[in-house]
C-alpha cells in the first residue's frame, strides 16, 4: 500500500515557515546556478549570431583573432579572385578586405576607459552583413573620416553618438549613423573605410579578408586549397565557427567560475534542507509509527518522505529559474578575453537551461532529505508509538 502524494504535499504546507524558509535557500542557490548558464549561454549566441554559415573568414596562420592578423595586399587579391566565392549581381566578387584596431575610449557617466573594436571595411562588407541595419542616420561614405557606430557603443561610450566625433589616428572622424546588429558582436563595433583607416594608423596590410561562398559545401575545397597555396600563409574559417571560438575562453571561465559558486551555494542549501527533513521528521514520530500500524511499509515511508524533499526542492527552483528570467532584462558589458576589446551581451535563457536548473533543484532537495527519509523508515513501530 503505498502513501498518496497528497500526504507529503499537506505535510509541507503544515510547516509553512520552515518549508518556505528552505525553498527560499534553494532558490537562490538555482537562481545562481541558472544566471551563470545564461550569462555563458548569451556570450556563445552573441559572437556565433555575428557570423553567416555562408561566408569565411581567413586570417594569418597561427593568428587567434582579426587584431593580430595581417594579410597583406596581394594575398588579398588573391584571395578575392578565387572560384569558390560568389559574384555581387554587378559582376564583382563578394569579398571584404578589412581592417582592425583597438581603440580605448572613455564610458558615459564615469569616464572609465574601455577598449573598443574598430573595423575598417568596404561597402562589400555592409553586403556580407545583411544582419545589420541603420537605427540612425546613414552609412558613412567612402573616402571620408565618416564612422558609424554599434548602438550598445553608441549609448555607452563618449562622443560615439550620432553628430559626435571622436579623435583616433591623428585625425577627428565624425559619427554620421548609428547602427543595429541585435543581438550581435557588431552592435559592439565602430565601422569605417578600410583604406582611410589603414592611412591613419599607418598599416600597410589587411587584417583579415571576409568572402561569401557561392555554396556553402565549398568551404573544404576552398580552405584546401587557399592553405596550400606556398603564397598566402592564411587559414579559412566558416565565419559563425570563427565567432564561436572567440568566446571560448571567457566562456569557460564563466561557467567554472558559476559552477564554483553553485556547488559552495548548494552545500549550505542541501543542510538546510537535512534540517528540515529531520525536523520533520522528529516531529511526526507518533505519526510515522501510525502509518506502519496501518500497514503502509518501510519502503512507502522512505518514498513519500524523499517525495517531500524533492518536492522542497522543485518548489525552490521553479523560483529560482522564475527570478533567473528577470536577467533578460539586462545588458551586460565584459571584455573579451580573446579580442581584449569591450562586449555586449545579454543573458538568454533557454529550455535546456530551464531543465538543468530545475533538476539541479530536485538533486539538492532529493539529497537533503535522503538521510532523514532512511530515519523515518528504519522507526521501529513500538518505540513510535510509545512516542510523546
Amino acid at each position: 500500500m503505498k502513501i498518496p502524494f497528497s500526504y507529503s504535499w499537506k505535510s509541507l504546507w503544515a510547516r509553512k515557515a520552515t518549508s518556505v524558509l528552505t525553498a527560499a535557500g534553494m532558490a537562490l542557490v538555482v537562481y545562481v546556478f541558472a544566471t551563470v548558464l545564461m550569462l555563458t549561454e548569451g556570450l556563445k549566441q552573441t559572437l556565433v549570431a555575428t557570423g553567416s554559415d555562408d561566408n569565411v573568414v581567413l586570417i594569418r596562420q597561427g593568428a587567434e583573432t582579426e587584431v593580430q592578423s595581417s594579410i597583406e595586399r596581394e594575398q588579398a587579391a588573391i584571395i578575392e579572385s578565387a572560384p569558390e566565392i560568389a559574384y555581387a549581381p554587378n559582376g564583382t566578387k563578394l569579398a571584404s578586405k578589412e581592417v582592425m584596431v583597438l581603440m580605448t575610449l572613455p564610458k558615459r557617466g564615469s569616464d572609465k576607459p574601455s577598449n573598443v573594436t574598430i573595423r575598417g571595411l568596404s561597402e562589400k562588407g555592409l553586403t556580407l552583413r545583411p544582419q545589420v541595419r541603420l537605427a540612425e542616420g546613414r552609412m558613412f561614405r567612402p573616402g571620408s573620416s565618416e564612422i558609424v557606430a554599434g548602438r550598445k557603443i553608441a549609448e555607452n561610450f563618449k562622443g560615439a553618438g550620432i553628430g559626435e566625433t571622436i579623435r583616433f589616428g591623428l585625425r577627428d572622424w565624425t559619427v554620421v549613423g548609428v547602427m543595429d546588429a541585435g543581438n550581435t558582436g557588431f552592435s559592439s563595433e565602430i565601422w569605417g573605410d578600410a583604406d582611410q583607416l589603414m592611412q591613419a594608423f599607418r598599416r600597410t596590410a589587411y587584417s583579415a579578408v571576409v568572402a561569401k561562398l557561392a555554396d556553402v559545401s565549398l568551404l573544404e575545397r576552398f580552405r584546401v586549397r587557399i592553405e596550400a597555396d606556398p603564397r598566402m600563409k592564411v587559414e579559412a574559417k566558416r565565419e559563425t565557427v570563427f565567432y564561436a571560438e572567440q568566446s571560448e575562453m571567457l566562456a569557460n571561465f564563466l561557467k567554472i567560475l558559476g559552477m564554483t559558486l553553485s556547488v559552495i551555494f548548494s552545500l549550505g542549501a542541501i543542510i538546510g534542507a537535512v534540517i528540515t527533513m529531520y525536523g520533520a521528521v522528529a516531529s511526526r514520530t507518533r505519526e510515522i509509527g501510525t502509518l506502519r500500524a496501518l500497514g503502509f511499509r518501510r519502503g512507502g515511508i522512505l518514498s513519500a518522505f524523499l517525495f517531500e524533499s524533492a518536492l522542497l526542492g522543485l518548489i525552490g527552483g521553479l523560483a529560482g529559474v522564475a527570478l533567473a528570467s528577470t536577467m533578460q532584462l539586462l545588458t551586460v558589458s565584459t571584455l573579451n578575453w580573446q579580442t581584449f576589446s569591450e562586449l555586449a551581451f545579454t543573458f538568454t535563457l533557454t529550455p535546456t537551461i530551464a531543465f538543468q536548473s530545475l533538476v539541479f533543484s530536485l538533486f539538492m532537495g532529493l539529497l537533503g532529505g535522503l538521510l532523514p527519509a532512511f530515519q523515518a523508515a528504519r522507526m521501529d513501530l513500538i518505540d513510535a508509538l510509545r512516542s510523546v
